[in-house]
């Protein structure tokens, strides 16, 4: 209690404090009703957004993959090119051991025998590298897979929503056409409000259900 409600109080002001208390209660009964439940239009259909989220899930993953796919592709032509370059290495090598053996006194033989052991090096650290990197492309492509899983199974959740709509759309079915329910009743005698229940009032009493 604020110090102005017991300040009322206590000059007897007990009528001011009920109605304020019954506005703060109806805005709350108002907040809770802009929150639930939204309206049924085109923007809060629930399957449809569903739909909309799987499509667009499928179409990002297969643009991954592809993409995922050609760097892989492209990593194993770099690796293969890597291995050609080795190979011609390790030929210079074989030449340039002869020459610093058969040469000894001549240093520029010995000087190209290092310079390539240490280009060989280089180029079989590369072609781990790139080794290393398919397999790392193809765990995620395994990743990708699971994505695949849960939007299937999001897909199922729908399948089961939909079905579950049109077994309540047969299990409250009439043998009476709508179009021939104009005369129907909507209301009966006694009832306050005389108005017809339109879609308004059904989400009013929908909201009404949520806040309590």
């Amino acid at each position: 209690m604020t110090q102005e409600e017991l300040d009322a109080l206590m000059n007897g002001d007990l009528e001011e404090i009920d109605e304020e208390e019954h506005a703060t209660q109806e805005e709350k009964h108002e907040e809770k009703s802009d929150v639930y439940p939204p309206p049924a239009d085109e923007k809060h259909k629930v399957v449809a957004q569903l739909d909309e989220v799987t499509k667009e899930s499928e179409e990002k993953a297969i643009q991954i993959l592809d993409i995922m796919d050609n760097i892989s592709a492209s990593m194993a032509d770099t690796v293969e090119e890597l291995q050609d370059v080795l190979k011609f290495l390790e030929h210079e090598k074989e030449l340039f051991t002869k020459l610093a053996e058969n040469f000894p006194n001549i240093n520029t033989f010995k000087v190209e025998l290092k310079r390539v052991n240490e280009m060989m090096e280089k180029v079989k650290k590369a072609i781990e590298a790139g080794e290393a990197t398919e397999d790392e492309i193809m765990m995620a492509m395994d990743i990708m897979q699971y994505q695949d899983i849960h939007r299937q199974k999001i897909e199922r959740v729908i399948n089961i929503m939909r079905a579950l709509i049109k077994y309540m759309n047969r299990l409250f079915e009439g043998k009476i056409e709508d179009d021939k329910r104009v005369k129907s009743a909507t209301h009966i005698e006694g009832d306050e409000n005389e108005e017809l229940v339109d879609e308004d009032d059904i989400e009013a009493l929908i909201a009404q259900f949520g806040a309590k």
